[in-house]
């Protein structure tokens, strides 16, 4: 699939070097299509990195994809250049009257504070609600997706006992769903989180449904709305070596961290992470495009 980007996008020569399809403005503007438009809220601190990532993710569909970067007004990002945001990425003011065919908000380092305590609370609640009435179908991870539970149909995060961290197991509830068309029975996706949701309170709610769970980190997928809202408790974007990286880093900080379960071969972390969740992360953001994007998404935004 081309995904349309900015020709010095920096994530743009790694893409092409993986041979995925790159497009920028000059090239797609001579083609006679309507490619989706969908939009990133990045939250992520490192968030060139979360922009490869999820470039790479959305890269296995035939349809077009036209890219378009958001950041938040109320919140100064730094870990990223600023010149990088300000060349690259939006704010909310400036798409304010457009509507877009799928949206997907990342996660955040702030998920042990309280919701109201983050300082860009109130503007995150606004694109939220924005999204509403301007978006076809919105897809939250991790930390976006338990702010999106909150916002939107006020279950409460829990603390976990301890970080779920590593790569974890999950079982498929439901695959006649076309979310999660083409599952094994039986899949893996990494998490990094030190919160969760209560199966019980998404349970009570005849809005929710839970696609995915695992026995020990509990819910993973869930969809409202006949797919207008999806919300993914953990990382299926992550590279190979994001939680070794995380691992690493928070290591020589001197901060108190577990290996990643499941994730260096015997436990080793001099040798290189066994990356076994790539198949189903893609075919996860394909099945969104294709079935809750692209084939409910009007022509004429």
């Amino acid at each position: 699939m081309p995904i349309k980007i900015p020709g010095d996008l920096p994530a743009k020569s790694i893409l092409e070097e993986e041979n995925i399809f790159v497009m920028d403005e000059a090239r797609a503007i001579s083609q006679d299509i309507r490619p989706l438009q969908i939009i990133i809220l990045n939250l992520m601190p490192l968030k060139q990195d979360t922009e490869l990532q999820l470039l790479r993710a959305l890269s296995n569909t035939p349809l077009q994809i036209d890219i378009t970067f958001l950041q938040l007004a109320t919140h100064v990002s730094k870990n990223t250049a600023a010149s990088h945001l300000n060349k690259f990425y939006c704010i909310h003011d400036d798409i304010r009257s457009q509507k877009f065919d799928g949206m997907i908000i990342t996660g955040a380092p702030v998920e042990q504070m309280e919701y109201e305590e983050v300082t860009y609370w109130k503007e995150l609640t606004e694109i939220m609600e924005w999204s509403k009435t301007h978006v076809t179908s919105t897809f939250h991870i991790c930390w976006g997706a338990q702010a999106g539970l909150y916002y939107h149909y006020h279950i409460k995060k829990e603390l976990l006992p301890k970080k779920a961290f590593g790569v974890f197991e999950h079982r498929v509830l439901n695959r006649k769903v076309p979310l999660v068309r083409g599952f094994d029975d039986y899949f893996l996706a990494p998490h990094s989180r030190h919160t969760t949701v209560s199966r019980e309170d998404i349970v009570k709610n005849p809005a929710l449904t839970i696609l995915a769970e695992s026995d020990e980190v509990g819910v993973f997928i869930v969809m409202a709305e006949e797919g207008k809202q999806i919300f993914v408790m953990g990382h299926p974007e992550y590279d190979r070596v994001t939680l070794d990286l995380e691992y690493k880093r928070d290591r020589e900080k001197g901060l108190s961290i577990e290996l990643p379960y499941n994730y260096y071969p015997d436990d080793d972390c001099t040798r290189r992470p066994i990356l076994s969740w790539r198949s189903h992360a893609n075919n996860l953001y394909t099945n969104w495009l294709n079935y809750y994007v692209y084939q409910t998404t009007p022509y004429e935004l």
